[in-house]
């Protein structure tokens, strides 16, 4: 439901009067003020508010009482039923049982530890991304003296009954803004930073002016030896950075990208060799190929096109290939584990899945809330669902396959600019024998929503 909904309803009671506001409950008209007056109660800002403020504690409590609506005839007797007599495969059985498991959620608080007591719960979280094997999550995290530092969480003990996690933090942080993170992994034997002692890195793009793009070893944030722990590998200014990828494909080893102010900048982290792609937008998204050494771009003017890096880049020399436009600025593209699809999320609200085959778009997913926000996309192919969280802090969860909205989760805090919650979704929460579900950070709190 959009919450724009209820003011049409209100509408619909009693006519729409320029510069007035109607209270259905009072059954009167209220003058509007400018929304600058903070001593105002009535403005259209703070009217919003409120009408978006009741629906989420509506939603909660519809959520403490597990009154999770779900698709007709979609229950666990049945399904199995079904199976049971050939009318569902293996396939699709094991799709719906995970939408079911999905609306079956329910959030329960972790407990943050910390070898540093001043660490643990005084910063509000902004960004968290978890590895490859979801083992630990890297944070980034605003100070209250402006600024952010960066943290990693250990989930291994997300797997006990009472849920805790570790968490470290180092000495590194900037008074700059993060917009981008993503982990990178080395194993180089001839590097000159013996990256061979630092498998799991963190990579992250930084904005404002000037930017710069560094690379921390996982291990700044061990809480063994800190007198043997190494320093930033690799650190270098550019213009504003907007986002960050790491290549994992063997053609093109040790590489990163940087998605900067009209231009792609790729980087070689052993050799220094530098590649500069000259672009008519700020690039805000990127993910590289596993595949092949192509890397996807999605800009602020609506276009997604690919480059391949291990052509040069020349004067004159078109080096787009593949090119998708959205209508809006792109905000966040991930590509499909067999590399024939690719799903992009825009800042008008859209999530399209386009097949890089025939450069068409091919689903769209409904009900994401997006104007101006750096929003990721979280996709799990395995199990089929699309996870994304909107501007107006709501969790969504969509089907894979038909584009269903299978359930909308409200912030355990008030909706505002800075509290849009970040979250990780695995099936394997913790590492190969982790627990599934969903982790939300917001504010200063981490919740997890058990899958099982």
């Amino acid at each position: 439901e959009d919450p724009s909904s209820s003011s049409s309803a209100q509408n619909s009671v009693a006519p729409e009067l320029p510069g007035f506001y109607y209270d259905p409950e009072k059954n009167r008209y209220f003058r509007l003020l400018p929304g600058h007056n903070n001593h105002n109660p009535l403005t259209k800002d703070s009217i919003q508010h409120k009408v978006m403020e009741c629906k989420r504690l509506k939603l909660l409590e519809e959520e403490e009482k597990q009154n999770q609506k779900t698709r007709a005839g979609l229950n666990s007797s049945v399904l199995l039923q079904k199976r049971q007599l050939g009318l569902l495969s293996s396939t699709s059985y094991c799709r719906l049982v995970h939408e079911l498991k999905v609306n079956c959620m329910k959030r329960r608080k972790i407990e943050i530890h910390s070898p540093d007591s001043s660490v643990a719960g005084t910063n509000n979280f902004k960004i968290i991304v978890a590895d490859v094997a979801c083992e630990r999550i890297f944070t980034v995290n605003d100070v209250e003296h402006g600024g952010c530092k960066y943290g990693i969480i250990n989930l291994s003990g997300l797997g006990k009954e009472s849920l805790t996690v570790e968490m470290y933090d180092n000495l590194y942080f900037t008074n700059r803004k993060v917009n981008s993170v993503c982990w990178a992994s080395l194993t180089h034997p001839d590097s000159h930073f013996s990256l061979t002692h630092f498998s799991k890195l963190c990579l992250m793009g930084i904005a404002e002016t000037p930017g710069c793009a560094s690379l921390l070893p996982a291990s700044l944030f061990s809480s063994t030896n800190p007198g043997d722990r190494p320093g930033m590998l690799c650190s270098f200014k550019i213009s504003t950075a907007w986002s960050c990828a790491w290549c994992l494909n063997p053609q093109a080893d040790n590489c990163f990208s940087t998605g900067l102010t009209r231009r792609v900048l790729v980087t070689n982290v052993v050799t220094g060799h530098r590649q500069t792609f000259g672009t008519s937008s700020d690039v805000l998204a990127q993910q590289f190929a596993t595949q092949t050494p192509v890397l996807f771009n999605g800009c602020r003017s609506g276009e997604i096109f690919s480059i391949d890096v291990r052509q040069r880049n020349r004067k004159g020399q078109s080096w787009k290939a593949t090119r998708l436009f959205h209508g809006s600025a792109v905000t966040s593209i991930h590509l499909m584990e067999a590399e024939h699809y690719l799903m992009a999320a825009d800042m008008a609200g859209k999530i399209k899945l386009w097949d890089l085959r025939t450069t068409k778009c091919v689903k769209q997913y409904k009900g994401h809330h997006n104007e101006y926000a750096l929003l990721p996309l979280h996709v799990n192919e395995e199990e089929g669902l699309l996870v994304a969280v909107g501007q107006d802090c709501y969790t969504r969860i969509w089907s894979l396959q038909d584009a269903h909205l299978l359930r909308t989760i409200p912030s355990p805090h008030p909706s505002s600019k800075d509290a849009i919650p970040s979250v990780v979704f695995s099936s394997r929460l913790g590492g190969s024998r982790g627990v599934p579900g969903l982790l939300m950070a917001v504010k200063q709190d981490l919740y997890h929503f058990s899958y099982n």
